[in-house]
This record gives C-alpha cells, sequence and structure tokens, in this order.
C-alpha cells in the first residue's frame, strides 16, 4: 500500500484507540457520577464513592484532548464539519462537563444536606449527559448527517439539534451511558466495602445484561438501515476533495465489511463476551477482573462501529457522494507522519503513567480515612 495511505488507515485505528480508552477511562468516572446517588445513601457513602476516583478522574479527562486533539490533527475537515454541525451539542457536553470538577471541588465544603444534594445531582448529570452525547453521536454517524459542501469546501449542516435526539441516536447513547455504569460499578467494587460494594455489584450485574441487550437490538437495527458504500472516486492514498466520489446507499451495505471479511466478526464477538463475562465475573466478586473484561467490551462495541463504518467517518444524509472518509478528509502525508511519530513517544507514557497511578491508588477507601482527610473529597 503507498505510504500516504497507510498513514491514513494507521490514523484512522488511532483515532479509534483512543475513542476506546475514552470509553474505558473517562466511562470509568462517568459511570460512578451516574450511580452516585444509588450506590451511595448517605453523605459519608457518597464521600468514599468519590474519593474512590478522586485521585484519577481528572487524569482521564486526558482521553478527551487526546481524541479531539487526532480528530483536530489527523482529520481536520471531520473536526471542522462535526464542530461546526454539531454546535449546539457541543455546547450541551461542553456546560455539563464543566460542572464536573466543581461538583467534586465544592460539594464537601460546606456541611448543608440542600448544597451537597444539588452538587450529588451535578455529578449525576455530568456524567449522564456527556455518555448519552458520546454514544448518540455513533448513533447519528450510522444514520448519515445532513451536511454538505460548496464549490469552495464550505460546510453547510442543515439538520437540527432535536434530529440527533432519534430513536436510534437515543438507544446509542443508552448503550454508552450502561456501558459507562458497569465501568463505575466495578471500579466501585474494587475501592468500596459494604454496603457500597454489594449495590455497585447489583449495578454492574444490571448493567452488563442490559448492554447485551441494547447492542443486540442495535446490531438488528443496523442491519436493517440504510448503509453507504464508497463506489467510485480517486484511489486512497491520491489527493482527493469530498466532491469527488461517488457513493451507493442500500439496505445493509454497513455489513459489507464484516461479509467481505468473516473474521471481522470476531469484534462484535469481542464486545458481546466482555460484557457476559463481566457478569459472570462481578457476580463471581473477580471486581478487577470485572473492570478489564468492561474494557474489552468497549474494544469491541467501538471497534464494531469502526469496522461497520469504514471507510466513512462522517456520512452525509443529503448529499451522500460528500460523505468525508479516511481517504479524503485527512491532513498531509508530512502532517500524519510527524504525529505518528510524537504518538508513538507520548501514547506509551501516558499508559505508563495512568497504570503508575492506578496502582500506587489501589485498595479500599474507607470512610474513617475520609472523615479524617481534611482534603478528601
Amino acid at each position: 500500500m503507498e505510504l500516504y495511505a497507510t498513514l491514513q488507515s494507521i490514523w484512522w485505528l488511532l483515532l479509534g484507540v483512543l475513542l476506546m480508552g475514552l470509553g474505558t477511562m473517562v466511562g470509568m468516572d462517568m459511570g460512578v457520577g451516574a450511580i452516585l446517588r444509588y450506590v451511595g445513601r448517605t453523605d459519608m457513602e457518597r464521600r468514599v464513592a468519590l474519593n474512590i476516583i478522586g485521585p484519577h478522574w481528572d487524569g482521564n479527562q486526558v482521553w478527551f484532548i487526546l481524541g479531539g486533539g487526532a480528530a483536530f490533527a489527523a482529520f481536520p475537515l471531520i473536526y471542522a464539519t462535526a464542530f461546526s454541525g454539531f454546535y449546539v451539542v457541543m455546547l450541551l457536553l461542553l456546560w455539563s462537563m464543566i460542572i464536573r470538577p466543581l461538583g467534586f471541588e465544592y460539594r464537601s465544603k460546606m456541611p448543608s444536606p440542600r448544597w451537597r444534594n444539588a452538587w450529588d445531582w451535578a455529578l449525576f448529570v455530568s456524567g449522564f449527559v456527556p455518555m448519552l452525547v458520546f454514544g448518540a453521536a455513533f448513533g447519528n454517524l450510522f444514520q448519515g448527517v445532513p451536511f454538505h459542501f460548496e464549490w469552495n469546501l464550505t460546510s453547510f449542516y442543515t439538520g437540527s439539534f432535536l434530529a440527533l435526539l432519534n430513536p436510534f441516536a437515543i438507544l446509542c447513547g443508552l448503550l454508552s451511558v450502561v456501558m459507562a455504569a458497569y465501568m463505575g460499578a466495578t471500579t466501585m467494587m474494587s475501592g468500596a466495602e459494604e454496603p457500597i460494594y454489594g449495590r455497585a455489584r447489583n449495578v454492574a450485574r444490571a448493567t452488563a445484561i442490559a448492554a447485551v441487550v441494547l447492542f443486540a437490538i442495535g446490531g438488528f437495527w443496523v442491519h436493517g438501515m440504510q448503509g453507504y458504500t464508497l463506489t467510485g472516486g480517486p484511489a486512497p492514498g491520491v489527493p482527493q476533495t469530498p466532491l469527488q466520489g461517488s457513493v451507493s446507499v442500500a439496505a445493509g451495505a454497513w455489513f459489507a465489511n464484516f461479509h467481505a471479511h468473516p473474521a471481522l466478526w470476531l469484534v462484535p464477538v469481542l464486545g458481546f463476551a466482555g460484557l457476559l463475562l463481566g457478569f459472570l465475573a462481578a457476580s463471581a466478586n473477580r471486581s478487577h477482573l470485572a473492570w478489564w473484561l468492561g474494557a474489552v467490551a468497549w474494544i469491541g462495541v467501538i471497534g464494531t462501529a469502526g469496522v461497520a463504518l469504514f471507510p466513512f467517518l462522517l456520512p452525509s444524509s443529503s448529499h451522500p457522494a460528500q460523505s468525508l472518509t479516511v481517504w479524503n478528509a485527512s491532513s498531509s502525508k508530512l502532517t500524519l507522519g510527524w504525529m505518528l511519530g510524537f504518538a508513538l513517544v507520548f501514547v506509551p507514557l501516558i499508559l505508563w503513567y495512568t497504570s503508575w497511578a492506578f496502582y500506587v491508588m489501589r485498595g479500599k477507601v474507607k470512610a474513617d480515612h475520609v472523615a479524617a482527610d481534611e482534603h478528601a473529597y
């Protein structure tokens, strides 16, 4: 394969890896926020839950930055088109995430129950909404986004905010939320004692089954959906624009890559296996194993979406031929090459530091330790 096409494919894979890391790591602490009011019935129990993820939650947000930065640098046309078209959604995501650090830092500054209860709800919203938006974004990709380009490659979004909250997008958003809740629950199991432990185990078991059901429903839904197939245009690795392509739309086309390469069916199997084995691991009180199986499930679910969509990154429902793909939306060969060099250095460093931080902060968080520490959340 020509070097440019190879770099484009590598960055498609790396973007997928970053999204998987986002789902796993950010989903973990946002899942805790989403289930906080269930696993913590008293103020001290909620403080324990928050202090379990306290050393890690802000570091996990690095995956959001990495994902956005990679999209901006490797696929700038995707970044520009999506962020302008989804402007209201992005603001919703931004504001829900802004209240998240405020909830952590301000919740325990005053003893008032009403004050703390208000911040508990804020933490719930800031955990639920971003993961709902994350999943709904994938749902909209499968249905296509109403945008087109003028002759000078100025993009125009012709949809509405409410149109993005369609039934399939909501299903995908709920799948994202329950998988985040699963990750949060297994994290609580690893870091808390009873009664938080037992409630977290119940959440992990319930959300694992719910995720299996939603993932299966989504698969059948996509099978009957109008999918996209790239039928013409310059060859991969050749300079091209969204005005040069040819795309066909047909029911079941999103499964074309799986039919062409049957080994790819192992990717959705990985998603189902991670969730079902995670259910068994949580039931057997193997919290650490359950967490890792949740990570495997995120890899399988996001990997399934990536394989089905490839080479499309942002399909256009109004002008299918102007859909953005791996081939026509990427940066130059020089940019992708330099970025790959930096990624090979810094991504392993991030993984090493994250692993080291979790190792150092391992163990159970106890109520008496939280009460005695004036710096605790």
